[in-house]
């Protein structure tokens, strides 16, 4: 099992390019079952979940190719509705395959999705949207199957809000008769490049990244090529890396105009930064102040996902930090593995509270994927000696962190072990 092995207490400092986003690209390459030709995905990360992806789409009669970082994708010869629940069960995306399997194959058997277990995730809404535009869908101890004849265009308003549900929804609507309104929809950045790439494909689409998004049906898309956004989340937790060692970090390509919420959390601990170029110049000298409370909430609130880096970050800082978790209820995983570290932490419901101090070196565990790259964040600040394990949590969202971690001048190693 590999591990990271860090040395903390060197302040982070230089520029480093961010990946193409994860949460962007894996439903915009379920999307390309949609059309039968060939699409390119540019600055596609090579993380384990795209790869995953990849070995669905190949295991239906895809045909994939890379070249550098492009990845291309040709969907001419689509043979199976089966997808092997060796990969399903490992990442929940694959419950995409829903939204863009059943438009092109007709029906689709497959096991229940995995992923990382942050709490309940269910994917009722999923099937519900996907019902009211003409599906049928029955579930056995061996996960779902679906049939669907043509999909018809309907009206549906989500009971809550559900971003993948929202990206399913929009994928089955394009290429169903009529036309589709959605409402109470997710507004997530990863939403609008959806949309983007369907409407790049020929779809007519309008709303995206408000609450309602409409859709008017076409008989077909066509291949398009795509250049996959930077990924908001990785960007943030090398902000939040930054933070944690008062260091000075330069991201490349950031999508800063996705990152408000993140950012002015930043400012309110004492971070500086500017955007040049195109590039995020932060300076995190003089982060000090804690954060007396916040709460995690939907786009365009502060991300879920970066909840645990920032808990990192609050357990350095002076005085006492709150952080509420209202999207996953057990996301606090990797708080409780900083207290190995000597962070003060306290679950309190669903609200951490963080004494702020000093951390020291430990032997720790990656539980999930946001909380792993918080515990790299954690050893970054640490004093002495960390490792990690676990690490195929991290290598799901993050392309090369022990690379980019180097690059600023931290010092952390992969011990590569069979």
């Amino acid at each position: 099992m590999d591990l990271y092995q860090m040395e903390g207490g060197y302040p982070l400092s230089g520029n480093v390019r961010i990946q193409g986003s994860k949460n962007a690209v894996l439903p915009t390459m379920a999307a390309a079952l949609l059309q039968r030709g060939t699409v390119v995905f540019h600055h596609c990360p090579r993380i384990a979940d795209v790869w995953c992806m990849e070995e669905i789409l190949k295991s239906v009669g895809a045909r994939t190719r890379w070249c550098r970082d492009s990845l291309l994708i040709d969907c001419s010869n689509i043979y199976s509705g089966e997808i092997p629940g060796a990969y399903a069960d490992k990442m929940r995306s694959s419950v995409f395959l829903l939204g863009s399997f059943l438009p092109r194959y007709g029906q689709i058997s497959i096991s229940y999705p995995g992923g990382c277990t942050i709490g309940r995730r269910p994917i009722d809404l999923h099937l519900a949207v996907l019902k009211a535009l003409g599906v049928e869908i029955y579930e056995d101890s061996c996960g779902l199957h679906a049939r669907a004849g043509k999909l018809t265009g309907c009206r549906y308003c989500f009971p809550r809000i559900s971003v993948g549900a929202t990206e399913n929804a929009v994928m089955a609507a394009v290429v169903a008769a009529g036309v589709t309104c959605l409402s109470n929809c997710a507004r997530e950045p990863e939403i609008i490049h959806l949309c983007h790439f369907l409407r790049a494909m020929g779809a007519r689409i309008k709303g995206e990244g408000t609450g309602e998004i409409l859709i008017k049906g076409v008989c077909r898309l066509h291949p398009a090529e795509f250049s996959v956004p930077s990924d908001r989340i990785v960007a943030g937790t090398y902000l939040f890396a930054g933070a944690a060692t008062r260091g000075k970090v330069a991201l490349e390509s950031a999508p800063v105009e996705e990152m408000e919420a993140v950012l002015g959390v930043y400012q309110k601990m004492g971070g500086q930064y500017q955007v040049k170029s195109g590039t995020l110049v932060t300076d995190s000298s003089r982060v000090r102040k804690a954060v007396p409370f916040l709460e995690t909430a939907g786009y365009p609130g502060f991300p879920t996902d970066l909840q645990s880096p920032l808990a990192a970050v609050c357990a350095t800082l002076e005085g006492s930090s709150r952080i509420r978790e209202t999207i996953f209820e057990d996301r606090y995983k990797a708080a409780m593995q900083m207290r190995k570290m000597g962070a003060d932490i306290q679950k309190c419901g669903d609200v951490l509270e963080i004494k702020g101090g000093s951390l020291h070196g430990a032997c720790v565990s990656a539980e999930d994927l946001r909380g792993g790259a918080a515990l790299v964040v954690a050893g970054l600040a640490a004093e002495g000696s960390t490792e990690i394990d676990e690490l195929t949590y991290i290598d799901r969202g993050y392309e090369h962190i022990e690379k980019d971690i180097t690059l600023l001048g931290g010092r952390i190693s992969r011990i590569y072990r069979s």
